[in-house]
């Protein structure tokens, strides 16, 4: 699988005329897994961004940690200034920490993306995107955000099929084993915003199999994200 997606990302960067690709780093497994891939494909025309914004702090350590680890360059972007001027131009107050509006919290994938693609297009890159199928399935993403990417590697792999990537490809253990998070707000994480564990989302997907409950939540999230996994419509007339 790993020399298969290898390949692929190859074939799509030249189709497109790019030199190379440039990812989000953001210390979770997803990252991990397609820096890891990104860094086999293209060795000299590879860059990893660190983006914090008003993250917590062990979010940075662990993507310094496996940029050190894959000897990947790397570059940091603090966003919290540019965020904390947004906020004040768009409600009129000052960003207060730990506020939890959904609006607010997806400016900061939105600031990322303007991020990767400002460093792609200096350097003719592709922006190279980390959701996997579970995420991408119930929409768990932000339009034009995380979702705003060229290329999505792992987009067939569900979250436990990325953990098994993640081993065989022998990343940090810390990274493999830390619980995924969006790093929306202080505490946030996957399992919780979205209602579900993986465990039973990745067995639906594999077998379509879940208690009635799950898969009814599951399928109405997958329903009404479905705009998010598509490109805008346009008239049929």
């Amino acid at each position: 699988m790993v020399a298969d997606l290898v390949a692929w990302l190859q074939e799509e960067v030249a189709k497109a005329g790019a030199r190379g690709v440039v990812l989000g780093l953001s210390g979770g497994i997803d990252s991990a897994v397609v820096a890891n891939l990104c860094r086999l494909a293209f060795r000299e025309n590879c860059l990893g961004v660190i983006m914090p914004c008003h993250s917590d702090p062990a979010d940075a350590e662990d993507a310094r940690l496996v940029a050190r680890h894959l000897e990947l360059p790397a570059v940091e972007v603090v966003l919290d200034e540019v965020y904390d001027r947004l906020v004040l131009l768009l409600t009129g107050k000052p960003y207060t920490p730990g506020q939890r509006s959904l609006a607010l919290a997806n400016l900061k994938p939105r600031l990322r993306m303007l991020t990767l693609y400002f460093l792609a297009n200096e350097r003719n890159y592709l922006v190279i995107g980390t959701g996997n199928r579970s995420e991408l399935t119930v929409g768990y993403f932000t339009k034009y955000g995380d979702g705003g990417v060229d290329l999505l590697p792992l987009a067939n792999l569900v979250k436990s099929q990325v953990r098994e990537l993640a081993r065989y490809l022998r990343l940090p253990e810390r990274i493999i084993t830390k619980a995924p998070s969006a790093g929306l707000w202080a505490g946030q994480t996957d399992e919780g915003e979205m209602g579900l564990t993986y465990e039973v989302l990745d067995h639906y997907l594999l077998t379509g199999e879940a208690p009635p409950a799950a898969k009814e939540k599951i399928e109405a999230m997958a329903a009404c994200s479905a705009h998010k996994r598509r490109l805008p419509l346009v008239p049929p007339f």
